[in-house]
């Protein structure tokens, strides 16, 4: 793995917890472009070298990535696009972490002091870049890519998912990792119409003195409606709308027209993420009602032709969601769960949705811990992992496979896409070397 230079510097402080303003938008710092070996980048040394050694893409498609903010307001959208592409020689690696300010996030929800976490943070990792080209152009598709929308768990962001992410586009999904604006990630922000300056909004924790369960269950309504938006949002461009993407040398939208097809969506998630896309299913018939909440769209209606199909939800944090909506998830959902994170009472919630719908499964990843199916599985400094309790027993390389094949076999169940996913349809059953059917009390310690 190549050393990577010396990473951003830190913005000016400001007081943790507080929303500070930037002069101008970008997505990612001024960075020269580093080595690459074609697995992952060094990083800044901490304890040891640190190095985010993704796999490359597994699918017959390589892969590109560009972030979309849409309006200038905290109820717009803010998401990493992962889409087919067109291979380009020499094409840049984006930043895994983005901005200086995602480090101050992470120190703050990891409960460190962000005056020497977030430098600290920076050096061992800020330099870290992904196995995706940045920008590349968009492979058209006659027949339309099947749609996948991304929720991030408590405390991550847009980029924390790029190996999942990267992977299923890779097998031919485009893929909305989106950025959640209700305080729940590290670190977010939106861009302002006046100046275009940067508004960012930092993680919040509960509240003294409010109870935890109404805090998050007001935010995962906020984020199942987000979901709705990204999905309303690809319907417009694949009408024929003009949706700007309002970053400084932005993605253009309009490429996705025709290559999109929205009979074949569904809603993914980690953890906090997971619970928002089993919610995201029971709003949406009501999709067909919202409002788009983006400048030059305000009030517009949309009736819902396309509805999502299905979920996947990983290591689902099924807390926030009130039991009286349990009833009302009509679609079917995979539950794939990781052997040291859920509950008993977690687990009972899943098989009541189980026991209501026959193609609703739930396996669990023998060997895994909570953050598995994150990007920190793959930092190979020891010090890091540690910090973010990264690494279970088994191989991280593994429970990817594990994670996007089945994912993969349960997609095409539902989505009646055309590729040969069916192979892995065992797994969906709990066979397979470090994987089990259900989750077994004895299987959980959170």
């Amino acid at each position: 793995m190549g050393r990577c230079t010396t990473p951003f510097p830190p913005p000016p402080h400001s007081p943790r917890g507080s929303p500070s303003v930037s002069p101008s938008c970008s997505t990612t710092s001024p960075l020269p472009p580093l080595p690459w070996d074609g697995m992952g980048s060094g990083c800044g040394a901490m304890g040891g070298e640190q190095s985010l050694a993704m796999p490359p893409e597994k699918g017959p498609h390589r892969v590109g990535c560009a972030d979309v903010m849409v309006g200038h307001t905290q109820q717009g959208l803010f998401f990493r696009l992962f889409y087919p592409c067109v291979p380009r020689d020499g094409a840049e690696r984006p930043l895994w972490i983005p901005r200086y300010e995602y480090c101050s996030g992470l120190a703050d929800f990891s409960g460190y002091s962000r005056r020497w976490c977030a430098p600290l943070l920076s050096i061992a990792i800020g330099s870290c870049r992904v196995p995706l080209s940045w920008k590349a152009p968009f492979k058209p598709c006659s027949n339309g890519y099947p749609l996948i929308i991304f929720s991030h768990g408590l405390g991550a962001f847009r980029t924390v998912y790029s190996s999942i992410c990267m992977q299923m586009a890779s097998w031919g999904f485009v893929v909305a990792a989106l950025e959640h604006r209700d305080s729940s990630a590290a670190m977010t922000y939106f861009c302002t119409a006046q100046s275009i300056q940067e508004q960012w909004i930092p993680h919040q924790r509960v509240p003294r003195g409010q109870k935890e369960f109404y805090y998050r269950n007001n935010q995962v309504h906020h984020r199942a409606k987000e979901c709705a938006r990204a999905l309303q949002l690809f319907r417009d461009i694949s009408s024929g709308k003009s949706i700007p993407n309002v970053l400084p040398q932005g993605f253009n939208l309009s490429v996705l027209k025709d290559s999109i097809d929205l009979a074949k969506a569904a809603v993914m998630g980690h953890s906090f993420g997971g619970v928002t896309a089993v919610l995201a299913l029971v709003k949406e018939p009501r999709f067909r009602w919202v409002a788009l909440g983006w400048e030059g769209h305000k009030g517009a209606m949309d009736t819902c032709a396309h509805p999502t199909r299905c979920a996947v939800a990983l290591d689902a944090w099924m807390f926030p969601l009130e039991n009286v909506l349990y009833p009302e998830v009509p679609k079917p959902v995979l539950f794939i769960n990781n052997e040291k994170f859920q509950t008993p009472d977690s687990v009972a919630k899943m098989k009541r949705l189980s026991s209501r719908n026959s193609q609703t499964k739930i396996i669990t990843i023998l060997g895994s811990v909570h953050q598995s199916q994150t990007d920190f599985a793959f930092l190979t400094g020891k010090l890091i992992s540690r910090v973010f309790n990264a690494r279970g027993t088994l191989d991280p390389y593994k429970c990817l496979d594990i994670t996007s094949q089945a994912a993969l076999a349960f997609l095409q169940r539902h989505l009646d896409v055309r590729e040969e996913f069916a192979r892995w349809d065992r797994l969906l059953e709990g066979i397979g070397d470090s994987i089990i059917p259900e989750a077994p009390f004895c299987h959980s310690n959170l």
